[in-house]
């Protein structure tokens, strides 16, 4: 199916992978309570890992925050097709009403499309189903 995007197929696909690595943070695998299993000693721990502050702690919001910059860097038709391929990969819509999908984004937004595209957890899959999908 031929469709023409405003966006790239590259940038969606950049786009998943920095959603994907953000829901791999913690997997649904994650149990809690587990982290005690192991014991540490202080004394040795500290000489051995030393680093500032938060600063690892913050490198996972990275990957987030630019995510939800790239998106909402993004045009209104940008960001219109970006959700019309969204809703494709969903199965809200058939690729051969990406057409209808798109209009129906444009007239919709509301509010933060980054907001409400990170809010799916299955962002990624969705996105990608879209693509494929769409031939894309």
């Amino acid at each position: 199916m031929a469709v023409e995007l405003t966006i790239s197929p590259d940038t969606i696909r950049s786009l998943v992978e920095k959603a994907r690595t953000i829901s791999a943070e913690v997997t649904d695998t994650y149990t809690d309570g587990g982290e005690h299993d192991t014991e540490f000693d202080p004394d040795t721990l500290e000489r051995s890992h030393a680093h500032d502050g938060l600063e690892e702690e913050e490198e996972g919001n990275l990957t987030e925050e630019e995510l939800k910059e790239l998106i909402d860097d993004l045009n209104v038709d940008e960001a219109a097709d970006l959700v019309a391929v969204t809703w494709i990969g969903r199965g809200d819509f058939e690729a051969a009403e990406f057409d209808q999908a798109r209009t129906e984004a444009m007239e919709r937004a509301e509010g933060s499309t980054s907001h409400y595209l990170m809010s799916m957890p299955l962002l990624a899959d969705h996105l990608e189903a879209g693509l494929d999908a769409l031939e894309l």
